[in-house]
């Protein structure tokens, strides 16, 4: 299952692009391609367990 905070957008704020990149809604910004690999859990990564800034939203909603 795919991080629900993750989406691929040309734009946000001032930043465009022409090709759409992964944005994170959680960091409020795009990341980078490696990120975007444990947010859509390739690679026997899963995003509640590997990625930082989810687990850290996860904690402050507790």
């Amino acid at each position: 299952m795919t991080c629900p905070h993750l989406s691929y957008r040309r734009e946000a704020g001032d930043q465009s692009f022409e090709e759409a990149r992964a944005y994170c809604a959680l960091a409020d910004q795009f990341v980078q391609p490696m990120r975007a690999d444990v947010c859509n859990d390739r690679y026997d990564l899963h995003h509640a367990e590997h990625c930082e800034i989810f687990r850290e939203h996860a904690e402050g909603e507790s």
